[in-house]
């Protein structure tokens, strides 16, 4: 029963999920400079340059923005989460940069993005929605998308999503996310998370 209340209060992606007690979520979602290499691989990777436009779908308090900014200042960035309160105490440089908002309706023209990101972000919708996020990442990008989700292999690998996860809605063997990435028309790169 804690446990399902536990979940409840995660899924509103409050205080509680960022800044309250780990069995709630992160437990402090704070800056430790953990995304500085991952910009960078990322920037190497996508050779994205000064001019590339860069988004971050589920941005949360936008670390890993504000870590392309350092490595790339003059490049055009842009953030969406669901939460409120994780865009209004998202890192200062970045907060203008942050919009409130949902992956299934992104607030952008079409292939306004270099690169659009969604790490652990999309698994968190319904599974016609995450179909809908991805048509959405895929028709913003004009080159290249990055999306990591929630998925396994084995019996045993589900059955610990399952005692662990808090949020994701859509968590499938990486058989049926390769199959929902195609019905989606999504044809970016992808990365699974899943508990070994």
């Amino acid at each position: 029963m804690a446990i399902q209340a536990d979940r409840e209060l995660a899924c509103r992606f409050g205080r509680e999920y960022f800044d309250g007690p780990r069995t709630q979520g992160y437990g402090g979602y704070v800056y430790d400079g953990r995304w500085k290499p991952v910009a960078r691989r990322m920037a190497e990777h996508y050779q994205l340059d000064e001019s590339a436009r860069i988004l971050d779908v589920g941005c949360a308090k936008g670390f890993l923005l504000h870590d392309f900014m350092e490595l790339l200042p003059k490049a055009t960035l842009a953030g969406l989460d669901i939460s409120e309160y994780a865009v209004l105490n998202a890192m200062e440089r970045v907060r203008p940069l942050l919009r409130v908002g949902n992956a299934k309706e992104l607030p952008w023209p079409d292939h306004s993005f270099d690169l659009v990101l969604a790490i652990n972000t999309i698994h968190n919708l319904q599974l016609s929605e995450c179909k809908q996020a991805l048509r959405e990442i895929q028709r913003v990008s004009r080159k290249h998308a990055y999306v990591v989700v929630d998925a396994y292999r084995t019996e045993a690998q589900r059955q610990r999503l399952l005692e662990w996860i808090l949020t994701a809605k859509t968590f499938l063997h990486v058989e049926e996310w390769k199959q929902l990435f195609q019905e989606a028309g999504y044809s970016g790169d992808y990365y699974w998370f899943i508990l070994e």
